[in-house]
C-alpha cells in the first residue's frame, strides 16, 4: 500500500539514481550513442524496478543508531505505582455493550498523509492513461492502414534487413493519417508510412534504415520504460531530463546506424531538415519517428555531419558492464534505511502520558534489570519476588514482572489471594491468574478443603472443577480431598455413576471409582460378567476383567475366555488356563 513515508523514501531514492545517471551520461560523452543510450535506459530500469525492490528488501544501514536509554534525572526519587503502570499499559477497554456510542464525523479533511497519496495518484493515473490513448491510437490507425506495394520501398526494407541482419517481418504500411514515418512493435514490428513520402524514392533508404534500426534495437519497449518512470516519478525533474536525453540518444543511435549503411550524411541532414517540418504530436508519445523535435533538430544535424564522432553499436562487454554498475548502485540504495534499527532493538518505548517518569523508569527496568526502587516499592505493597542462584538459568525478576504484566497480576490480585488463604510465592500467583483463578474461586476451594495449596486450585481451574462440583461429589465421598476432586473431575465422573456402581459395589471409594473409570468398567459391564458366571466380587476384580477382555477377546467363550482361580477371582496366568478351567466348567452359554 503506497503511504506518505513510501513516497518520500522513493522521492529522495530517485532523486539519488536519476542524478548518478545523468552524471555517468556527462562523463561518457565521448562514447557512442548507442553505449550513451544503454546507460541511460540502464537508469530508466533501475528507476522503475526501485518500487518493488524498496517494498521488499530488507531493511540495511551501515552506521545503526544507537539504543536510546531511558534514565532518570539525577536525584530523583522514583515511586513506581503498579496499579497506575498497569493501567498506564493496559489498552483502552471498549465500550459496555448498549452503551452510547461515539457519533461519527460525517465528514473529516484527510491527514497530510493521505493527501500527499491523493496528490501523488491523480498525475500517475493521467499520464499513463495518456500513454494507453496513444498505444491505442496506434493499434487503431494499424487496422485502418493499407499495406505498401510500391517496389522501391519493398527493396529498401529487404537491402536493411540484410544490412543490419535483422530476420524478423517487419510489416510496411502506409496511412493517410500520418504527417512523417514512424515504427513502434517488438515480436511483429511495423512501419507506417504516411503518403507523401512514397514519391520520393531517393530517401527510401535512408527513411527505412532509421526506422528498422529502431526496431532492431528494440527502442520502441525503451519509449514505454521511459515512459512509465516519468508516470510513476512525476514529481522528480530529474527523472524527466533522464527520459528526455534517452529519446534522443535512441534518434542518435538510429541515426548512427543509417550513416553505418553507406547513406550520405548530407543527404540525411537534408531528409532530417525536411521531415522536421511535420510533427505527429501525441502519436511520438508512443512511436518512433523520423522527424526530429524543434529542439533536437540543431543538434542532430551537427551530429550527422561530424565525421569525427564515434558512431558504433553497443558491444556485449561494455553493456553487461552497465548492468553490474547500475545493479551495484540500485541495490544496496534500495535498502539502505538511514532511521533502521540496530541488531538488539532499543529498550520498551515510554509507556504514556499517564505514567510519565514512572512508566519510562518501570520500562527500562523490565528490559534491562529491576533497580532496588522497583524491588523497595514491590516490597511495600507485599509482593515478593523468589531470589535465584547466580547460575541458575531460570527466569529473572524482569522476567517476572514481564509475566506479572501480561496476565494481570496486581497488588489487588494478590490481596484478596492471601485473603482467601493462600499466600503462596509469586510464580504461582502468576500461573494461577494465567489460568483464571479468581479469589472467589480458591475461597470455594478452600471452603471444602483447608489443606488445599494453590497448585491445587490451578489444577483445578485448568481442568474446569466447579465448586458446584465439588459439592455433589462430597455427597457421595464425604470429607473428599481435593487432589481427589480432580482426578474425579478429569474422567468426568458424575454422581450418578459412583452411586450406580455402589449398587454393585457397596463401600466403593474415590480412587476405586477412579480405577473403574480409567479402564471403562460401566455398569452394564459388570452385570455382563456375572451372568457370565465370572467372579465380580470387587472392585479390583472388574477392572482386572476389563483388561483381560480388552486384549483377550470375548467373556467366557472359546480358549481366550478368562480363568476363575481356586479363591474365585480371576486368573490371568495365560490362555492354557484359560482353556482348562473353561474345559472343565463345560460348554459355555450358547455352545
Amino acid at each position: 500500500m503506497i503511504t506518505a513515508a513510501l513516497l518520500f523514501e522513493l522521492a529522495w531514492k530517485s532523486l539519488v539514481l536519476s542524478g548518478a545517471a545523468l552524471g555517468v551520461l556527462r562523463l561518457a560523452r565521448r562514447r557512442s550513442a548507442a553505449e550513451r543510450s544503454w546507460i541511460a535506459h540502464c537508469g530508466l530500469a533501475s528507476l522503475v524496478l526501485l518500487i518493488p525492490a524498496v517494498i521488499m528488501a530488507p531493511a540495511w544501514n551501515p552506521v545503526p543508531l544507537p539504543a536510546p536509554v531511558l534514565e532518570a534525572p539525577a536525584g530523583t526519587t522514583v515511586l513506581v505505582d503498579m496499579p497506575a503502570l498497569a493501567h498506564a499499559t493496559s489498552p483502552p477497554a471498549a465500550p459496555a455493550a448498549g452503551g452510547p456510542a461515539t457519533p461519527d464525523a460525517e465528514w473529516a479533511l484527510p491527514s497530510p498523509g493521505e493527501f500527499a497519496v491523493w496528490a501523488y495518484a491523480v498525475p500517475l493515473v493521467l499520464l499513463l492513461a495518456a500513454m494507453l490513448i496513444a498505444i491505442g491510437r496506434l493499434f487503431a490507425m494499424h487496422r485502418r492502414a493499407n499495406v505498401l506495394v510500391e517496389a522501391p520501398w519493398l527493396a529498401a526494407l529487404a537491402q536493411a534487413q540484410r544490412r543490419m541482419g535483422f530476420k524478423h517481418g517487419t510489416a510496411l504500411l502506409v496511412s493517410d493519417e500520418l504527417h512523417s514515418p514512424v515504427s513502434w512493435g517488438m515480436m511483429r514490428p511495423i512501419i507506417l508510412l504516411n503518403p507523401a513520402v512514397i514519391p520520393a524514392t531517393d530517401e527510401a533508404e535512408a527513411i527505412i534504415a532509421h526506422e528498422l534500426a529502431h526496431v532492431a534495437r528494440l527502442d520502441w519497449a525503451k519509449l514505454l520504460l521511459a515512459r512509465v518512470a516519468c508516470a510513476v516519478f512525476w514529481f522528480n525533474p530529474l527523472v524527466w531530463l533522464l527520459a528526455r536525453e534517452s529519446h534522443q540518444l535512441r534518434e542518435e543511435a538510429a541515426d548512427d546506424a543509417v550513416l553505418l549503411s553507406d547513406v550520405e550524411d548530407t543527404d540525411y541532414a537534408a531528409l532530417l531538415v525536411n521531415a522536421a517540418r511535420h510533427d505527429n504530436q501525441a502519436l511520438l508519445l508512443a512511436a518512433h519517428g523520423v522527424a526530429p523535435a524543434k529542439d533536437s533538430l540543431k543538434r542532430r544535424i551537427a551530429r550527422v555531419l561530424d565525421a569525427s564522432l564515434p558512431r558504433r553499436p553497443v558491444d556485449m562487454g561494455w553493456g553487461a558492464l552497465c548492468v553490474l554498475v547500475v545493479l551495484g548502485l540500485a541495490g544496496p540504495l534500495a535498502a539502505l534505511e538511514p532511521a533502521a534499527e540496530p541488531e538488539e532493538k532499543a529498550p520498551l518505548a515510554a509507556l504514556g502520558n499517564e505514567a510519565g517518569l514512572i512508566g519510562q523508569i518501570a520500562a527500562q527496568a523490565a528490559a534491562e534489570a529491576v533497580p532496588a526502587a522497583v524491588r523497595g516499592a514491590l516490597d511495600d505493597e507485599g509482593i515478593e519476588l523468589a531470589e535465584h542462584d547466580e547460575h541458575d538459568e531460570g527466569d529473572s525478576e524482569a522476567d517476572r514482572l514481564i509475566e506479572m504484566k501480561a496476565v494481570g497480576v496486581t497488588p489487588e490480585y494478590v490481596d484478596a489471594m492471601r485473603a482467601a488463604g493462600f499466600p503462596g510465592p509469586m510464580e504461582d500467583m502468576i500461573d494461577a491468574r494465567a489460568v483464571g483463578v479468581t479469589p472467589e474461586f480458591a475461597r470455594e476451594v478452600r471452603r471444602f478443603s483447608s489443606h488445599a495449596t494453590l497448585e491445587d486450585v490451578v489444577e483445578a481451574r485448568a481442568i474446569g472443577l466447579s465448586a458446584d462440583y465439588i459439592g455433589q461429589m462430597r455427597g457421595v465421598f464425604p470429607g473428599l480431598a481435593i487432589d481427589d476432586a480432580v482426578e474425579l473431575a478429569a474422567l468426568q465422573i458424575t454422581p450418578e455413576y459412583v452411586r450406580d456402581m455402589r449398587r454393585l459395589f457397596p463401600g466403593l471409594t474415590a480412587e476405586q471409582a477412579v480405577e473403574l473409570k480409567a479402564v471403562g468398567v460401566t455398569p452394564d459391564f459388570v452385570e455382563r460378567m456375572r451372568r457370565e458366571g465370572l467372579s465380580t466380587r470387587t472392585p479390583d476384580e472388574a477392572v482386572e476383567g476389563k483388561l483381560f477382555s480388552q486384549g483377550a477377546g470375548p467373556i467366557g467363550h472359546g480358549p481366550s475366555a478368562m480363568a476363575i482361580g481356586p479363591n474365585g477371582r480371576v486368573d490371568m496366568r495365560g490362555p492354557d488356563t484359560a482353556m482348562a478351567v473353561a474345559v472343565a466348567r463345560g460348554p459355555g452359554p450358547g455352545s
